[in-house]
């Protein structure tokens, strides 16, 4: 079985705080800094608290990534809000499973790939802001699919789904690149959810209303 090396693609340095949180971290910074040198200290004080929560929100940890033969992860942190069976998904034109993971503005928003593969599609599309926790948001909100081909002969489709506040979804990794268990591969900006499709030979591992960690926390298992 082919291997891949787990590639950082969402930060390039020690630091753990997602790359493309930096010019917003540096705008409130600098604002927060400029009111406090002509002496607007309460203006000052507000941006300084808002430097602190943005540089929360684009946090990176690292996350230890479970070995187990045919352990799926999740893509996202968040609570678990719906496990459905559909009739159709991105890149599915069979039955499928649905895990839809709801995070909110305090969750970890830098997503990883469930499993070892390699990227079939990468597919971008445009649509409304609707709240993401809401069942209509999977078909109409702005989102982007991945489809993984597995080591193991199946595929899985990862769907981030832009919410009311997010205005923003980044994805870091193209169509044809090899991808790892626990991979970064992108996030959305300021509260979302992260649909997964599995096949219906899945044995599915988590409950609604479970809150799991990207990367870390098994959702199911390939058989």
């Amino acid at each position: 079985m082919e291997q891949h090396r787990i590639v950082n693609r969402v930060r390039n340095n020690p630091i753990p705080i997602a790359r493309s949180g930096y010019p917003f971290i540096l705008v409130s910074a600098m604002a927060a800094v400029g009111f406090a040198l002509i002496g607007f200290e309460t203006i000052a004080i507000l941006g300084a608290v808002a430097a602190l929560f943005i540089t929360f929100f684009f946090r990176d940890p690292e996350r230890r990534v479970p070995k187990a033969p045919g352990a799926v992860v999740s893509p996202a942190d968040g609570r678990v809000i719906s496990i459905e069976a559909v009739s159709r998904a991105p890149f599915f034109s069979e039955p499928c499973r649905r895990i839809s993971i709801f995070m909110t503005v305090f969750n970890v928003h830098v997503n990883r790939v469930p499993y070892e593969g390699r990227i079939g599609a990468v597919e971008y599309r445009p649509g409304s802001f609707m709240a993401a926790n809401r069942d209509r948001a999977s078909e109409l909100n702005e989102r982007n699919a991945i489809l993984v081909n597995t080591e193991r002969g199946t595929k899985i489709s990862v769907v981030q789904v832009a919410g009311w506040i997010a205005r923003r979804i980044v994805c870091a990794i193209r169509e044809n690149e090899p991808v790892a268990r626990g991979e970064r591969f992108g996030l959305i900006r300021f509260g979302s959810r992260v649909d997964v499709y599995l096949p219906d030979t899945v044995s599915v591992h988590v409950k609604v209303g479970q809150r799991v960690k990207a990367g870390a926390s098994i959702i199911g298992y390939l058989k």
